[in-house]
């Protein structure tokens, strides 16, 4: 089996006010997407596919120029595939522009998200012999992915043994005063070992063909809507409906760190110098 490491690096980040997806995290310089590469290929990853835009392709490339050069590193532009469009398509669109260059099971991830060694390694282990009819999503604790400030969202699993049952997106997370973990919509409390998704994802190579039907549906039903995204996790969700997929979920105890805002940056900088060596 090869396992190729999918990279969705190609959005605006229009809140962040740069390219988020080189924020200089580590201390050699390192971007969120420098650790994933390093540890999927720790992990056993051949291969790397990185998804961006075509006015950001360039600085991407100058800044993985000699960090890699350990593995096959392969560039797709999100947005020369299908319609023209300001904001990307979203996700499930994202992904499915990679699959020239995947020719077998494959990781995805987003660019600006860290997600741990162990992580990474776990996932390996899941995906050997990996069926066409099943994928598998890295869990987090929820309390493993909030920021000490501020409200998120999450997508919140609900999970019976080792096999999810439903991904529901959850907005306005975040711990009170009173050290409660509530979200807003839906409302409600949640545990802090909740199982959240962090959009960190195996699939076996047929899902390219599940994602090129229902995006050729999604553009007859949305396809002049300027701000209509079509979306990984809800391709999932359908193929789950249907019967096609099962969603087996592998837990992680790491640390999820991330970046929305310049302001982010400090916080992400001393966690990451925490948990690595």
């Amino acid at each position: 089996m090869s396992l190729t490491l999918v990279v969705m690096a190609a959005g605006l980040g229009s809140r962040f006010g740069g390219i988020k997806q080189l924020a200089e995290i580590g201390p050699n310089g390192e971007a969120f997407l420098d650790f994933a590469i390093t540890d999927a290929v720790d992990a056993g990853a051949d291969k790397v596919v990185l998804i961006v835009r075509s006015d950001i392709e360039a600085d991407v490339q100058r800044h993985l120029d000699g960090r890699h050069d350990e593995v096959d590193i392969a560039f797709v532009m999100q947005d020369t595939h299908g319609p023209s469009r300001q904001k990307p398509w979203g996700t499930g669109h994202a992904v499915l522009t990679a699959a020239p260059e995947v020719d077998d099971t494959f990781i995805v991830i987003n660019a600006d998200d860290y997600y741990g060694r162990s992580t990474y390694a776990a996932l390996a282990v899941a995906a050997v012999d990996l069926p066409d009819d099943r994928c598998l999503l890295a869990g987090f604790r929820l309390d493993q992915t909030l920021p000490d400030v501020g409200e998120v969202s999450r997508g919140i699993c609900r999970v019976e043994g080792t096999e999810m049952v439903s991904l529901v997106e959850t907005h306005g997370i975040g711990r009170r005063a009173d050290g409660l973990i509530t979200a807003a919509d839906p409302a409600g409390s949640l545990a802090d070992d909740t199982v959240a998704s962090m959009n960190c994802w195996v699939f076996p190579n047929r899902l390219f063909g599940d994602l090129e039907r229902g995006f050729a549906e999604f553009l007859a039903e949305h396809g002049d809507q300027e701000k209509s995204e079509y979306l990984l996790p809800s391709v999932v969700h359908e193929l789950m409906a249907s019967g096609e997929m099962t969603v087996g979920v592998v837990p992680t105890s790491e640390p999820w760190v991330g970046v929305t805002n310049p302001g982010d940056l400090e916080v992400a900088r001393m966690r990451i110098a925490e948990v690595r060596d």
